[in-house]
C-alpha cells in the first residue's frame, strides 16, 4: 500500500491532470489536501488556477483551507472570486465546515467582485494588460447554467462575477433589494439556455419569503418588458422547487397566482415559459389550462401543452387510464402540428398512455420528415412494452438513420423485447465516442443481458470489451 507521501504525490499529478475521480479517491485514501505544489503554493491555487471547480471542492471539503493567506497577500478564495468562476467559488463556500470570514475578509471579496462587475471582464482584462488586440469569448458550461470566458493577451477570466457578488452576498447575509437582483439579472437572459448570472438572482429570490418580497416580485407580472417577466416565472420555478424539495410549504398563494397570470399573459415568450413552469408541479386545473391553448398562433406555446397532461400518466404515478376524450384528441392534433418540435413534444404523452389511437400516432411520426422527430418518437415507441410486429418493425427501420445514439436506443429496445434482431443492430451501432466504456450506461447493460440469456456462458466470458461494438 502506497505512504501517504506517494499518496500525495499521486494527488498533486491528478490535480494537475483534472482528473476529478482520482483527485476525490487519493483523499479518501489519505493524502493530504494541504500538501503544496512544486512553486510552493496550495493544492488549492492548482484548482482554481485551473478552473476545476470539481476538484476545488473535493480539496476544501478534505481539510485545505480557502481562507488561507499566500504569500502575494491574497487567498485562493480571493483568487477564485478574481478569475470570475462562479462554480468555483461556491465549491469552496461548500466546505463540510464553512470557513468563517471576518469583516474585512468580507469586505475585501465583496469589493474585488463589485469592482469586476462594473469594469466588465474584457475592459478588466485590456486593464491589467495594457493589450489592444481582440479578446476571444466563447460560452461554456459550469455545472447547470452558461457562463461567459474572455481571454486576452494569455490571460482568461471568466465574466461571472455578478453571480459571484449575489451569492457572496446572501452567504454573508447582506439582503439586497430585489429592483437590483432585477437589474442583475435581466440582461442575461438566453432563450437557448440558462446564464450563470441570471440563474443567482433567480434563486436568490427565490428563496424568499417576506411578503414585501413576494409584492415587489409579483409587481413584475405587469413590467413592460417581457425579460423581467420571464424573471418572475423563473423565480417562482425557483419557490416551487424550494418548497417541495425543503420547506414543504403552502403553495396555493403561488399557484392562484399563476393560474389567474397564465390566462392572461400575452407574450407568446412568456406565455411558454409560464406554461413550463405551471407543468412542473402538483398545480390544479393543469389540464384545463393545457386545453386553453391547442391553437395558440406561437408555436413556443404549443410546444408546452402536452406537458400538462402529464399528471395520471402510468409511467409517472402507476395508474393506468387513458386521457378524456378532449386530450386524446388534442394530442392526436399537436402530434400532426407543422411545427416539428410540437410533433416531438407529444411524444412522451402518447407513449405513456398508450391508446390504439396514440400507437398509430407514434408510428407515423417514425417515419416524419424530421429527424429530431423520428428520434423522440423512435425513443418513446421503444419505451413502451408493445412487442407487435409494427412496433417492433418500426423501430427496426430507424437503424438507417444518421443518429448514432438513436441506434443505441434501437438496441435497447429490441433487447428489452428479447427480440432476435439485437444482434444486429448493435452491429449497426459502430463504434461508441471515448468514455462510454466507463459509463453505466443502461443501453449497453441491456445488449449484454440480452447476451448472457441467448449465449452459452463460456462464449459470454471470451467476448471482447463489452462496453464498445464490435
Amino acid at each position: 500500500m502506497a505512504s501517504r507521501p506517494e499518496r500525495t504525490d499521486q494527488l498533486v499529478a491528478a490535480l494537475y491532470a483534472q482528473d476529478n475521480e482520482s483527485v476525490r479517491h487519493l483523499l479518501r485514501d489519505g493524502a493530504d489536501p494541504n500538501a503544496r505544489t512544486p512553486d510552493g503554493l496550495p493544492l488549492l491555487c492548482t484548482a482554481v488556477a485551473g478552473f476545476d471547480h470539481q476538484s476545488a471542492e473535493a480539496l476544501t471539503q478534505g481539510g485545505a483551507d480557502p481562507g488561507a493567506t499566500l504569500p502575494d497577500g491574497t487567498t485562493p478564495l480571493l483568487r477564485a472570486v478574481d478569475l470570475g468562476s462562479p462554480a468555483l467559488v461556491s465549491s469552496l463556500l461548500r466546505a463540510e465546515t464553512p470557513p468563517r470570514f471576518s469583516e474585512t475578509d468580507r469586505r475585501r471579496l465583496l469589493d474585488l467582485a463589485r469592482h469586476w462587475c462594473e469594469a466588465g471582464a474584457e475592459n478588466e482584462l485590456r486593464r491589467r494588460t495594457g493589450a489592444e488586440g481582440a479578446a476571444t469569448h466563447r460560452l461554456i458550461r459550469e455545472e447547470y447554467a452558461d457562463i461567459e470566458e474572455v481571454s486576452l493577451a494569455g490571460h482568461t477570466v471568466r465574466a461571472g462575477h455578478i453571480a459571484i457578488l449575489t451569492d457572496l452576498e446572501q452567504q454573508f447575509g447582506i439582503v439586497t433589494q430585489t429592483a437590483e437582483l432585477v437589474a442583475r439579472a435581466a440582461p442575461y437572459h438566453r432563450p437557448d439556455g440558462l446564464h450563470a448570472n441570471w440563474s443567482a438572482s433567480q434563486h436568490t429570490l427565490g428563496a424568499r419569503r417576506g411578503p414585501q418580497d413576494w409584492s415587489d416580485l409579483k409587481a413584475l407580472r405587469d413590467h413592460p418588458d417581457p425579460v423581467h417577466r420571464i424573471l418572475l416565472a423563473d423565480v417562482v420555478w425557483s419557490r416551487a422547487h424550494r418548497t417541495h424539495w425543503f420547506h414543504h410549504r403552502d403553495t396555493r398563494d403561488d399557484a392562484a397566482f399563476l393560474a389567474e397570470w397564465v390566462r392572461e399573459e400575452a407574450d407568446g415568450m412568456v406565455l411558454a415559459r409560464l406554461l413550463d413552469v405551471y407543468g412542473d408541479d402538483e398545480y390544479p386545473d393543469q389540464e384545463a389550462i393545457g386545453l386553453l391553448y391547442v391553437d395558440h398562433p406561437d408555436p413556443r406555446v404549443r410546444r408546452q401543452v402536452p406537458g400538462l397532461f402529464c399528471r395520471g400518466a402510468p409511467s409517472l404515478y402507476g395508474r393506468d387510464f387513458p386521457p378524456g376524450d378532449a386530450v386524446a384528441a388534442t394530442l392526436l392534433a399537436l402530434s400532426r402540428d407543422p411545427d416539428p418540435e410540437v410533433r416531438c413534444s407529444t411524444t412522451a404523452e402518447l407513449a405513456s398512455h398508450f391508446t390504439a389511437e396514440f400507437r398509430r400516432a407514434l408510428l407515423a411520426l417514425v417515419q416524419d420528415p424530421d429527424p429530431g422527430v423520428r428520434r423522440r418518437a423512435g425513443v418513446a415507441l421503444g419505451s413502451t412494452k408493445d412487442r407487435t410486429a409494427a412496433v417492433t418493425g418500426a423501430l427496426v427501420s430507424l437503424l438507417d438513420e444518421d443518429d448514432q445514439l438513436l441506434r443505441l436506443e434501437i438496441v435497447y429496445a429490441l433487447a428489452r423485447r428479447d427480440d432476435h434482431r439485437t444482434e444486429e443492430a448493435w452491429s449497426r451501432v459502430g463504434e461508441l465516442p471515448v468514455g462510454f466504456e466507463e459509463v453505466e450506461d443502461h443501453r449497453i447493460h441491456a445488449y449484454w443481458a440480452y447476451k448472457g440469456r441467448h449465449q452459452p456462458a463460456a462464449a459470454l466470458s471470451s467476448s471482447a470489451d463489452p462496453a464498445l461494438p464490435h
